[in-house]
């Protein structure tokens, strides 16, 4: 499933923001954690993940440096700075409040459909 530009506007940097705070990735990695582990949900091409990324850069929630890879190309890692990880734990309260009250109005998950693909995804 596809999710509207608007309704990932919202999710998009948190789902980035949670990804580093488990470890440090660069661009493509992420791209590609973010198809896998949301069974597509929240995939998206770097044009829409490189703009993301220096926004979140820019207010200082995540750092990025070059690292030379095995292959010896040069990769920019971005890692959640402090300052993001207090971000990402008060938008995460604030997303599972929203959740919850979607939940409430009937607009919860899918049974076992989606379940099973996410499940699948995260495994």
């Amino acid at each position: 499933m596809k999710i509207e530009r608007e309704l990932l506007r919202g999710a998009g940097p948190i789902a980035v923001m949670s990804l580093l705070s488990r470890r440090e990735m660069y661009g493509y990695e992420l791209v590609e954690a973010l198809s896998q582990r949301t069974a597509g949900v929240l995939a998206m091409g770097q044009s829409t993940l490189y703009p993301l990324l220096y926004n979140l850069e820019a207010k200082e929630l995540i750092a990025s440096e070059w690292r030379e890879a095995k292959s010896g190309r040069e990769r920019r890692y971005y890692k959640l700075t402090p300052k993001g990880r207090k971000r990402l734990a008060a938008d995460s309260q604030q997303w599972r409040a929203l959740a919850g009250a979607m939940n409430a109005l009937g607009l919860g998950p899918e049974p076992a459909a989606f379940g099973a693909r996410l499940h699948g995804a995260l495994a």
